[in-house]
């Protein structure tokens, strides 16, 4: 249930702020609307999140194919229980299919949730707050407009190469970037 509601927020957050998602996340669990909700029923509680027509279609679209995901999650993390070079691999066959199976989730959203889950420590959640950054510590030299999953994947390595020169772990160093940024913490 946990993994779902981060699941449904992380659907929600393109375009949209990161606090009023969760606060829409978690009004449709208190209400039991997140898993049986209708699309009418579902509409009241997105108040404040932008395409919230389509993503409210989303969630009643991806309900079912949730379990698909959630098993192929736990057969991976049932047969890997340290963080082996195999286990990051099939982290990255888990983005890739969920990128390609779930309508409205690109590479950030996806990353976002799996990291939410525990899994995905070296995958980068690179919305605006953190390509800044980036470009400020000429890590990279551009903020691109939009990102193409080979612009995502070398952005994402170049990441992974300054967090491991400069010894903070990428999912610590994304938190930094994105407080840096916005002046709180928040999932």
């Amino acid at each position: 249930e946990s993994a779902f509601k981060e699941f449904v927020f992380c659907e929600l957050t393109p375009q949209s702020k990161a606090t009023i998602c969760w606060k829409s996340v978690e009004s449709l669990a208190k209400n039991n609307l997140i898993y049986k909700g209708t699309k009418k029923e579902i509409l009241k509680y997105l108040k404040g999140v932008r395409f919230a027509n389509t993503k409210a279609n989303y969630i009643l679209e991806n309900r079912n194919k949730f379990r698909d995901i959630w098993k192929l999650i736990n057969k991976i993390t049932k047969s890997n229980k340290s963080k082996t070079i195999n286990e990051i691999k099939e982290i990255n066959k888990i983005r890739e299919f969920i990128v390609k199976y779930i309508k409205g989730m690109g590479y950030k959203e996806v990353s976002h949730f799996l990291r939410n889950i525990g899994l995905g420590s070296n995958l980068a959640i690179l919305d605006r707050h953190i390509l800044k950054n980036l470009f400020l510590l000429r890590v990279i030299d551009y903020i691109p407009q939009s990102l193409s999953r080979k612009e995502y994947l070398e952005i994402e390595h170049k990441m992974n190469e300054f967090s491991n020169r400069i010894g903070i772990p990428m999912e610590e160093l994304d938190f930094v970037l994105w407080y840096k940024q916005t002046g709180r913490i928040f999932k």
